[in-house]
């Protein structure tokens, strides 16, 4: 028994590393494409590129361990019914259940580390990959004024710059036409490049400003701190339930409801509902998908259809799952979908010990 246990893990942990380094190698060279703009916009190194993209390698890890998981376990099982090695195990008295165990602890260990995932460390990705991106669009990582040249920040927003040293620069001038209604220029004989929770600014000393509105307006300043862009990042980040850590996303799921609108309690619920739920899916995913396999295999007529009928029921389960997810309404019935999932592990297990 020790000898075919080895046998069925070496197969599944050969085919579930060989899926997981394809599938996640494919979903990051997709991510890639999606962001070139940073490397194309923002002048990134290639080092600083990878970087930002592989912070999302965990959130896309935690996507396909189910699909990972269960295709590796019905390649596994198809070739050893196709090859006869289930029936002969059968046939000396192997039950279903003994021969699925293999494949349902290899789920039970990629259950654990999914919630390892969604749980920690998607959520301490998701803010490092949104603080490194907005800092790479609106912070000083991406701007690089040039001396004794005009330099475009953004659409209307216009600078020249005598002299760089670092982020102090001498002899500033500025244009800013963002808004045609109020354009203004800047002189200012001393800057500075600070970040701000707003984003970009150019803090300038002793100089003039010229307003152009419905009036015309000049003036002088000693200091004068300017918007550099119009991104708010207090205001981008609101309510990203991915970058919620866990902790903080269960003590506003018990919260007074009253204190989110219906459409933000609802993303909370659902986001919980992916962190703590959906791990069991590798499980009930590997469990349809042996109960397909193995008892389909032992009635030779129909053990041709035993994993077109697994795929069909993965894929039901899996829209059934999300569509539940996405319906739940309630801290109530969260638990209640909760109650339905440990119901159908327990339902699956006794049908293949049966």
């Amino acid at each position: 028994m020790k000898i075919i246990t080895r046998y069925f893990n070496r197969q599944l942990a050969a085919i579930f590393i060989m899926l997981a380094l394809v599938l996640s190698g494919l979903a990051w060279m997709v991510q890639i494409l999606t962001m070139l703009k940073f490397l194309i916009m923002y002048g990134l190194s290639l080092f600083d590129f990878l970087f930002l993209t592989s912070l999302m390698f965990p959130f896309i890890i935690s996507i396909i361990l189910p699909f990972v998981v269960f295709i590796a376990s019905l390649f596994v099982y198809n070739k050893m019914v196709s090859d006869n090695e289930v029936t002969v195990m059968a046939s000396v008295g192997m039950s279903p259940w003994q021969l699925a165990r293999p494949a349902v602890w290899l789920a039970i260990a990629v259950a654990a580390v999914h919630w390892t995932l969604t749980l920690a460390i998607v959520p301490a990705s998701q803010v490092k990959f949104y603080n490194t991106q907005w800092e790479m669009r609106y912070g000083l990582a991406h701007l690089k004024l040039q001396e004794s040249a005009f330099t475009q920040i953004t659409d209307g927003l216009v600078v020249f710059v005598n002299k760089v040293s670092g982020n102090d620069l001498s002899q500033v001038m500025l244009f800013d036409n963002r808004d045609p209604k109020n354009q203004m220029t800047v002189l200012a004989e001393k800057g500075k490049l600070i970040n701000t929770p707003r984003g970009l600014s150019l803090v300038m000393t002793t100089g003039s400003v010229q307003m152009k509105s419905e009036t015309f307006t000049v003036g002088t300043f000693g200091t004068f701190d300017m918007d550099m862009n119009v991104a708010d990042k207090n205001m981008d980040e609101q309510f990203k339930v991915r970058r919620i850590p866990t902790r903080d996303l269960l003590t506003f799921v018990r919260a007074d409801r009253n204190n989110f609108s219906d459409a933000h309690y609802k993303l909370l619920l659902a986001e919980v509902s992916s962190r703590f739920l959906a791990p069991f899916m590798d499980i009930i995913l590997v469990l349809i998908g042996m109960l397909a396999m193995l008892k389909m295999s032992l009635l030779r007529r129909r053990a041709s259809w035993s994993a077109p009928i697994a795929v069909l029921g993965m894929a039901a389960t899996m829209a059934a799952y999300m569509s539940v997810s996405n319906m739940v309404v309630s801290l109530a019935g969260l638990y209640v979908f909760a109650g339905a999932i440990a119901i159908a592990i327990i339902g699956l297990l006794w049908a293949l010990r049966k």
